[in-house]
C-alpha cells in the first residue's frame, strides 16, 4: 500500500533534477526549456480532456473552447511557416513522421532518407534496426548517397540512385529529408525535382531545425520543393514536448485520417494550448531567437576548434544550425564521454558519426559527442558565454578536474537562469516554489 511518503519521493526527485540542471549545462541538441507560461498551461484542466477528431468534428463533447484553442494553434502554425496546411494534433515528431507515411504510401513501398550514422532519425530507419518507418509501417528504406567532407547529401549520386531505383520498378513513394544530426542546409530544391519527375512526394523532417526555419535562419523547405514538412515543438522550436505537420493544401485530407483515427486517439488538449502558445511566442521573437542561436553555436564551435578539439565540418564552416558534432575518439568513444561530461555536470549526448559502422562503432560506443545550444540561448547566453563553455569543455574533456569543472558550470549558471525570448522573463526552474514572480521582457 502506498502512503504520503511515496507522493514526497516523487516531488522531492523532480526538485533534485530542477536544481542539478539549474547547475549543469544542458547541451542536448533534442531539448530546450518552455517558458512559466506555457509549463502552466500543460498544468491546466485541459490535460484531463478529450476531444478526438478535427475542431468542429468531435467525437467529446466539451470541447467548446478546445475548439477554438486548437483553431488558433493551426492559424499561428500557418503563419509562422507561411503553410496551406497544418495539423498540430501529433503527440511527437515521430508520430507526425508516421502519420505521414500512412497518409502517403502502403506497407512495402520505399522512402529514401539519410542512414542514421549519416545524420538520419530512427523515425526513419528500417525494420531491422527497429525504425518507425520499417518497423511499425513496413517501408522499405534506402539511403541517400552522402558525400562525407561536406557532411551533406550526395546530390549527384543521389540523383542517380533515385533514377536507377524507379528504373528498377521500386515502389519509391517518399523521400524525407532532414534528421538528427543536421549541420547545414540540405539540397531540397534539386532532389524534389527528381522525386517528382519519378512519383516520389518530397518531405522534410525538421524536428530540429523549426525553429530557425520560422526564424529564417536555415532553409526554408517548403518554398524549395518539400510538399509535406514534420516537426518537433521542443527543439529549436522553444514549446512543449509533441508534434506538428505541415503541408501543401492537397494532402490535408490524407494528413486528418492519419492522424486521427490513423495513428492517434485523443491528442494531449494541453499540449495543444502549449504549442499555440508557443507558435505566439515565436512569431514575436524567433527571429531574434534563432539569430542567435546560429551565432552561439558556430562561436562554440570555432573557440572548441581553436583549443585544439576535432570539430566536424571545420573546413566548411563548422556549423549553420543549433548543432555541433566532435570527434572524440581521441578520448576513447562518444559514450565514454558523455558519461564523463555527465559526472561533471555537462549534459551531451553521444552521437554515431560517418565511417562509425565501418569502424566496428556502435551506437553504444560511438565516436562523437553532439552538442546543442538552442536551450544554452534561451537561457540569455551569448558569444562571450560560449567562449567560457567552449574552455569548461575543454577542461572537461583533457582532466579529471571534477569539482573545478562543477564550479565553473556553476557560477557561469548563477546569472543564467530566466528563461528569454518570451512575453515574459521566468524563472526556468521553479516546481514546487509557491509564488514564484514573472516580469514583463522588456
Amino acid at each position: 500500500m502506498s502512503d504520503l511518503s511515496d507522493y514526497r519521493k516523487i516531488t522531492s526527485l523532480v526538485k533534485q533534477h530542477e536544481k542539478w540542471f539549474s547547475e549543469s549545462l544542458p547541451l542536448i541538441a533534442s531539448e530546450n526549456v518552455a517558458s512559466r507560461g506555457v509549463r502552466e498551461v500543460l498544468a491546466s484542466d485541459l490535460g484531463q480532456r478529450y476531444a478526438e477528431g478535427w475542431p468542429g468534428e468531435r467525437v467529446y463533447a466539451g470541447c467548446r473552447y478546445i475548439d477554438q484553442i486548437e483553431l488558433s494553434a493551426i492559424d499561428l502554425a500557418k503563419r509562422l511557416f507561411k503553410a496551406e496546411f497544418v495539423d498540430v494534433r501529433p503527440v511527437s515528431g515521430a508520430c507526425a513522421n508516421l502519420a505521414v507515411y500512412s497518409a502517403l504510401s502502403e506497407p512495402n513501398d520505399s522512402l529514401m532518407a539519410l542512414s542514421i550514422p549519416n545524420g538520419g532519425h530512427v523515425s526513419a530507419g528500417k525494420k531491422e534496426f527497429s525504425g518507425t518507418a520499417g518497423l511499425v509501417h513496413g517501408l522499405q528504406i534506402e539511403y541517400f548517397a552522402f558525400d562525407k567532407a561536406n557532411m551533406n547529401i550526395d546530390i549527384d549520386e543521389s540523383k542517380k540512385k533515385l533514377r536507377a531505383l524507379h528504373a528498377e520498378g521500386s515502389r519509391l513513394k517518399m523521400i524525407m529529408f532532414g534528421g538528427s544530426l543536421l549541420l547545414f542546409p540540405q539540397p531540397v530544391r534539386e532532389l524534389s525535382e527528381v522525386a517528382l519527375e519519378i512519383g516520389a512526394i518530397p518531405c522534410y523532417d525538421a524536428a530540429h531545425v523549426a525553429g530557425l526555419i520560422a526564424g529564417g535562419e536555415f532553409q526554408d523547405p517548403l518554398r524549395e520543393g518539400a510538399h509535406l514538412m514534420t516537426f518537433s515543438t521542443h527543439k529549436t522550436l522553444f514549446g512543449p514536448q509533441g508534434g506538428t505537420i505541415v503541408a501543401k493544401a492537397e494532402y490535408g485530407e490524407g494528413i486528418k485520417k492519419a492522424v486521427f483515427p490513423g495513428t492517434s486517439s485523443n491528442h494531449h488538449l494541453h499540449n495543444v494550448a502549449a504549442k499555440a502558445l508557443t507558435f505566439a511566442e515565436f512569431l514575436k521573437y524567433g527571429r531574434a531567437y534563432a539569430g542567435d542561436v546560429v551565432r552561439n553555436a558556430f562561436a562554440l564551435a570555432e573557440r572548441l576548434s581553436e583549443l585544439g578539439e576535432k570539430v566536424i565540418g571545420e573546413n566548411i564552416g563548422y556549423t549553420k544550425s543549433h548543432q555541433i558534432a566532435l570527434d572524440v575518439t581521441r578520448y576513447g568513444d562518444g559514450g565514454f564521454v558523455e558519461k564523463k561530461l555527465e559526472s561533471m555536470n555537462i549534459i551531451a549526448n553521444r552521437q554515431l558519426l560517418p565511417g562509425d559502422l565501418q569502424a566496428g562503432r556502435h551506437y553504444t560506443n560511438p565516436g562523437g559527442v553532439r552538442l546543442g545550444v538552442s536551450e544554452l540561448t534561451r537561457l540569455g547566453m551569448k558569444k562571450n558565454e560560449m567562449q567560457e563553455v567552449a574552455d569548461i569543455l575543454h577542461l572537461a574533456l583533457n582532466s579529471e578536474k571534477t569539482s573545478e569543472v562543477k564550479r565553473r558550470v556553476s557560477r557561469l549558471r548563477r546569472s543564467h537562469q530566466e528563461v528569454h525570448y518570451s512575453f515574459k522573463t521566468s524563472a526556468a526552474y521553479f516546481y514546487g516554489q509557491a509564488g514564484a514572480k514573472s516580469v514583463s521582457s522588456s
